[in-house]
């Protein structure tokens, strides 16, 4: 047979050949062209013409996508070594007059006789981040949420230089002091967890993380819990939900307790 007469329509195998792969051409541009942009779901599309504009890469303007919820805001402060620096005497009072509307939790002397955070000697930055986050929405609070959407940036700053120019007071009602646990001294490195003391003192202080000594076992515990479940987000670069999430809850309790347990030195953390 000449070879002319092989490539033929005339040759059956040839006609067999030629149907099966314009079969499969056509079963192939159903398939991608039509169902499966049908079946996503997601996809808001109009008509035939929007679907095979679709599947080629080439969107059409469409209905409107449904609305979708906004994603929770989260911290954009930003700390520097310089923030806060040197504040003056006029600021520390304008923040001392402010704070008496924070002493039915915090006490009047900065020091919490319930379960709410110790501020007397704490880290200006600190105070200024929370408070920032609490009005921006990043850290949600029945009681300090709609207290902090009332406050000026220069409130913020005079509160927080108020509360870094405390002296450090021994707690209200310190647990009985606990060694060192392994999760705060050496942290978890298999699981990513650094030592709690990298952040938060005794290692080195990260700019925007609190000092813990003397701080309220239960108020310790909500938060990391908090942060582990990712009810709290205020944490910039999820550092510390991201470690919460690690902990086991009996490092948990055992790192709130050691906290709580500790003397507090008697010094003035602006200083």
């Amino acid at each position: 047979m000449k070879s002319s007469e092989m490539l033929s329509l005339r040759n059956p195998h040839v006609r067999i050949s030629v149907g099966v792969t314009l079969g499969l051409l056509v079963l192939t541009a159903l398939l991608g062209f039509i169902v499966l942009p049908y079946a996503q779901r997601e996809a808001d599309l109009a008509g035939l013409w929007d679907v095979i504009c679709r599947a080629a890469g080439l969107p059409r303007d469409a209905a409107p996508a449904p609305d979708r919820p906004a994603a929770a805001p989260t911290s954009k402060v930003v700390l520097t070594a310089a923030t806060l620096a040197k504040p003056s005497p006029q600021s520390i009072g304008r923040g001392a007059t402010l704070a008496q509307r924070c002493a039915m939790c915090h006490g009047p002397t900065g020091i919490s006789r319930a379960d709410f955070p110790n501020l007397a000697g704490q880290y200006g930055a600190v105070v200024y981040k929370q408070l920032q986050d609490f009005r921006s929405g990043a850290r949600v609070n029945a009681v300090m949420s709609p207290f902090a959407a009332n406050l000026s940036d220069q409130d913020m700053v005079d509160l927080a230089a108020y509360y870094a120019y405390l002296p450090r007071l021994p707690a209200y009602h310190p647990e009985p002091q606990q060694i060192p646990t392994r999760i705060v001294v050496y942290g978890a490195p298999t699981r990513g967890i650094a030592p709690c003391g990298a952040c938060h003192g005794s290692l080195d202080n990260k700019t925007g993380s609190p000092w813990l000594e003397g701080q309220s076992a239960v108020y310790l515990k909500a938060q990391l819990e908090a942060f582990a479940s990712g009810h709290r987000r205020n944490d910039i670069s999820a550092q510390m939900r991201n470690i919460a999430r690690a902990m086991t809850p009996q490092e948990i309790e055992e790192a709130a307790g050691y906290y709580a347990s500790q003397p507090v030195e008697t010094i003035r953390a602006a200083e």
